[in-house]
């Protein structure tokens, strides 16, 4: 009997994310009874319930056991080709509207699983105020609102991965915070082609489980919607983002660059007072994005671009953001170093003669310290290290949308590196990456 009751009610939940389907359901339900009233109650509740997600196995090979890569991580010291699960997410959204069909709440709760482990992806609430219908607000853990590659999700993007770059500065892309959004919704607004969000975050996003400081980082972001360009069918996009924020220093011993004997190196300020104060993480940045279409079922040819440049705080090793602050193996706390970067990526997108396929060009490079370059890394007693070093990534791939469920996606990144005076640095790194994916999707 227990049974029974429970069956028709998940199938109602199932079949709740179809109107059409859970429209024809409720209409064979006996509402004289009370099982049926409960089911209504309960279409009722969870109407606007919506589940979605995607997997990637993949395969990948690399040139050389132990390849260092940002194409879905490192590999193993003895290890050279894989299989992996490289993302396996599912998602909940949940929304209700008010009677002139606006949005006013939403619920997001997004998880990961792979063999690595599970981990959450976004867990956030949204509201809208419904007397302009042009503002919403949002707390919890979220995208940054940074840019465009950042924000594209991986089950759209027409690469394994996102660039050097993004990964590095915007590592697992979300934060904790609160962010407010200026939108129009309603059709006959005059600035409804705009979205500009700006809010407050942490710094650390899933790198950390906790604040370590009470600094946090600005960001904003204004980006004009697809426009058809006038007398074309070409779509243009775009926007302009900022990242003002920064970590509090825990430590007197600050890094920047400087003259060390006539050549560039770190300059070391041990002054006392500089514990306490913010370390700086300022990016600014731009993207644009095009779109022609090619002509009925025949896809289109795109064009993207991005540029971010500005200043990050990290450590001797490395030019990520800290998730927890920074001490050595032995638990002393380790120096600042403050470097100027920049770092860019360009996409080509073809269709080749219908929908279904399609080839892509990518194009991206990080320079973490702009004021050194080659040969100079390397150089005794300047301090520079790994972490200074440009690379510069060229990716060819081709993908295959079998259905709307179904894609596949062949791709190879040819990765390059300065040659500098480092050991183990002073020749380009064997570290390309072949990679084929399958990505299902629901």
């Amino acid at each position: 009997m227990r049974i029974a009751r429970i069956f028709p009610i998940v199938v109602l939940m199932l079949c709740s994310t179809i109107t059409v389907r859970a429209q024809f359901l409720m209409d064979m339900i006996d509402t004289t009874s009370e099982l049926g009233k409960g089911m209504i109650s309960l279409y009722q509740k969870y109407d606007a319930l919506r589940f979605s997600g995607y997997i990637q196995p993949q395969f990948q090979a690399a040139q050389s056991k132990g390849a260092g890569s940002y194409a879905g991580g490192d590999f193993g010291a003895a290890v050279n080709n894989r299989f992996t699960l490289r993302r396996g997410r599912i998602r909940v959204d949940y929304e209700r509207f008010n009677k002139h069909d606006m949005p006013v709440i939403q619920f997001a709760f997004q998880f990961d699983g792979s063999e690595r482990g599970v981990f959450i992806r976004d867990f956030y609430g949204r509201f809208f105020e419904n007397r302009f219908n042009v503002l919403s607000f949002v707390g919890g853990m979220f995208a940054r609102p940074f840019g465009y590659e950042v924000n594209l999700s991986s089950a759209d993007r027409e690469t394994p991965e996102r660039g050097r770059m993004s990964q590095i500065l915007m590592k697992t892309e979300r934060d904790l915070g609160a962010m407010v959004t200026f939108e129009p919704r309603r059709k006959d607004h005059p600035l409804r082609f705009l979205r500009i969000d700006a809010g407050a975050f942490n710094g650390q996003g899933l790198t950390a489980t906790t604040d370590f400081d009470s600094h946090k980082d600005f960001i904003g972001r204004i980006a004009v919607k697809p426009r058809k360009i006038k007398g074309t069918k070409a779509m243009l996009s775009g926007g302009v983002s900022v990242l003002y924020g920064g970590m509090e220093q825990f430590t007197n011993y600050i890094n920047t660059m400087g003259t060390i004997n006539g050549k560039p190196g770190y300059l070391v300020d041990s002054s006392a007072s500089n514990a306490g104060k913010i370390a700086p993480r300022h990016y600014y940045g731009a993207d644009i994005q095009l779109k022609i279409p090619n002509g009925p079922g025949k896809g289109s040819t795109q064009f993207r671009a991005e540029y971010i440049r500005g200043q990050q705080s990290s450590t001797a090793l490395t030019s990520e953001t800290p998730g927890i602050i920074p001490v050595t193996p032995q638990g002393k706390l380790q120096p600042l170093y403050i470097r100027n970067f920049d770092g860019a990526y360009l996409y080509f997108i073809q269709n080749l003669g219908s929908d279904k396929h399609q080839a892509v060009v990518k194009y991206d490079w990080y320079d973490p310290n702009k004021k050194v370059s080659g040969k100079e890394i390397g150089v005794p007693g300047a301090g520079l290290t790994a972490a200074d070093i440009r690379y510069n990534t060229l990716g060819i791939g081709y993908l295959y949308y079998a259905n709307e469920h179904l894609k596949f996606m062949v791709y190879y990144d040819w990765v390059t590196n300065e040659s500098t005076e480092l050991e183990g640095y002073k020749e380009d790194l064997k570290d390309n990456v072949l990679t084929c994916r399958m990505q299902y999707r629901f």
